[in-house]
């Protein structure tokens, strides 16, 4: 599977993954133009993401205004351009429960 796709499998599926469940269980909306990146494993690790660099650019592209990825992409995305930078709120997550709570509208 290209990197392409496999980005928009993974952002769809968190997508409807946490969508589901903020309707579900808080009854509170999700935040408009966020994607979510990043892989929890049943155990709860958090996989690492390669190229997290890309990933935002591709964010950028497609008009999205944040983008959440596991905290530990902070130290690669040193290499995004300012003007990439400028142009999305990137914000991190810990673990499951972390990245649910970021994606709700207060």
């Amino acid at each position: 599977m290209n990197m392409n796709l496999q980005h928009n499998y993974w952002c769809k599926a968190w997508h409807g993954l946490v969508s589901c469940a903020v309707h579900f269980s808080a009854k509170k909306s999700v935040r408009g133009g966020l994607i979510i990146v990043g892989e929890i494993n049943l155990g709860g690790s958090i996989e690492p993401i390669h190229n997290p660099v890309t990933i935002a650019e591709i964010a950028v592209e497609k008009g999205a205004t944040a983008l959440l990825m596991p905290a530990a992409c902070r130290r690669q995305l040193f290499d995004l351009s300012d003007d990439m930078a400028t142009k999305i709120d990137i914000q991190f997550y810990s673990d499951a429960r972390d990245a649910l709570l970021r994606t709700i509208v207060e």
